[in-house]
């Protein structure tokens, strides 16, 4: 009964979002979570990085 939108469905949801929001916002929006998901990413590889250089301090 309810599932994905589809095809049609896609351009109405984008039209009404771009009425609610307007296109500079969603700009600046994209551009936040573009940010949030870097730094989110940036912040894993230090948290291996220090898990690493602890593994390898407790070995010797």
């Amino acid at each position: 009964m309810f599932g994905l939108p589809r095809g049609s469905e896609w351009i109405i949801i984008l039209v009404i979002v771009i009425l609610l929001f307007g296109p500079g916002r969603i700009g600046k929006i994209a551009s936040e979570l573009g940010r949030s998901i870097k730094s989110f990413r940036e912040g894993l590889g230090n948290k291996e990085e220090e898990t690493e250089k602890t593994e390898n301090e407790e070995t010797k």
